[in-house]
């Protein structure tokens, strides 16, 4: 296939010299065109020998000719997003033109979500609109708060500085996140365990001496029996127990479909000893964090508030927001409604009050959040200290009352046998 050696210039206006393949003249001239570049001069180069470059470019051409990763399911995991945020924010900061940066991390990114948004990304500011416009036409990897930093970030001239303060917020919500899963992961791989061990006790065990006791005719004392007809449900109704989990799930996501129970699910989740701690603190730094980075940006307060109230993901905390929201559209401060609303300790309020009278409300918001980061984090390591002995505790009762209930009629067996 010939090569092309030619001349052009990108949409910033920087002289590019590189060579391609194609077929034909023609056909360069429309691949070059696709990458963004005007040609200003082309000729096709007597070797035949393939440079990396061309290859390369080539190859990226076809990629995005052929719109590879165009179509894909599900939306872009939140690692992959914070990952690729990081990446941008960088690539800005360099000084590179936007265009040029996301066709770098498009030509980086795996099939899949990510991928298929960028490409359309890409086609829709090739066609001249804006990069939060065309962020907004891809909801599987952008949300409204994204869009809408990125928007604040063009208005304001200064979208490196939105892109790094994007990437640290979903950095710090990550690293929360990861905090609660890996300290959920030994309790709960424990109870898997307990649960397995149990229910084979029950289903494998328990029967065969049932039919011990039965051949033998050992009068039962009470306890023995208790657990035999435990064991017998198990047997009958073994298919009811991973369903039971799988149901309650589903009841509670059919509840919160309605606002009301939401409202209502949200509120008793709250309410429940420490985990509710962990759920609200945990809420409210997410949100803090949400809006302070928000008004750092220059996105109004009551916008912001409402993207807040979007990503908070509690139906009793969204009520609030509206509360707030509607106080500051009446003309009073945020501190006001929001000690009303009692979603927050005073100290909350007070600072949030301090930080509107001296207009560094974006910077308490921030303190607010870190110091909420703190207290689940402590709060989970409450949890898992306590959830350790509890466990230990109930097992042992559980293993206690089979270990019992089987040995009373065993040694009744043996008293009559001797």
């Amino acid at each position: 296939m010939p090569t092309f050696q030619y001349e052009a210039m990108d949409n910033t206006g920087l002289e590019i010299k590189e060579t391609i393949e194609a077929e034909s003249e023609a056909e360069a001239q429309s691949l070059i065109r696709e990458k963004g570049f005007f040609v200003t001069k082309i000729s096709e180069k007597t070797s035949r020998k393939k440079g990396k470059t061309a290859v390369t470019q080539r190859g990226a051409a076809k990629s995005k000719k052929k719109g590879a990763g165009g179509f894909s399911i599900g939306g872009v995991r939140p690692k992959q997003l914070t990952q690729f945020t990081r990446q941008l924010s960088t690539l800005q900061d360099a000084g590179l033109p936007i265009l040029r940066s996301l066709r770098i991390l498009e030509g980086q990114a795996k099939p899949g979500p990510l991928k298929a948004s960028l490409i359309g990304v890409i086609e829709d500011v090739e066609s001249g609109n804006t990069l939060s416009e065309a962020m907004a036409k891809q909801p599987k990897a952008f949300d409204n708060l994204y869009v809408n930093m990125v928007k604040a970030g063009e208005a304001g001239g200064a979208l490196e500085i939105i892109l790094q303060r994007l990437a640290e917020f979903k950095e710090r919500a990550q690293s929360l996140k990861r905090k609660v899963q890996g300290a959920m992961v030994y309790p709960v791989a424990v109870i898997t365990v307990a649960t397995c061990i149990v229910g084979f006790i029950m289903y494998w065990i328990i029967p065969k001496f049932k039919e011990i006791f039965h051949d033998f005719g050992v009068e039962l004392p009470g306890m023995t029996i208790m657990l035999i007809n435990m064991s017998d449900w198990v047997v009958n109704y073994f298919y009811l127990i991973p369903a039971f989990p799988v149901g309650l799930w589903l009841f509670i996501k059919i509840v919160k479909k309605n606002k009301t129970g939401a409202y209502i699910v949200d509120r008793i989740s709250m309410k429940i000893p420490i985990l509710g701690l962990i759920i609200s603190k945990s809420t409210v730094a997410r949100t803090c964090r949400t809006l302070g980075t928000l008004i750092s940006s220059g996105v109004p307060i009551l916008e912001a508030l409402s993207i807040a109230r979007d990503t908070a993901g509690n139906e009793v905390f969204r009520k609030a927001f509206d509360h707030i929201h509607q106080s500051i559209r009446e003309g009073e401060s945020m501190a006001v409604p929001l000690k009303e609303t009692r979603i927050v300790d005073d100290l909350v309020v007070n600072m949030v009050d301090v930080g509107e009278e001296t207009g560094a409300l974006d910077n308490m918001l921030y303190k607010v959040a870190d110091m909420y980061d703190e207290e689940v984090s402590v709060l989970v390591e409450s949890l898992i200290n306590m959830l350790e002995p509890l466990m230990v505790v109930v097992l042992g009762l559980i293993v206690g009352f089979i270990v019992i209930a089987l040995f009373l009629p065993l040694v009744k067996l043996l008293n009559e046998l001797s």
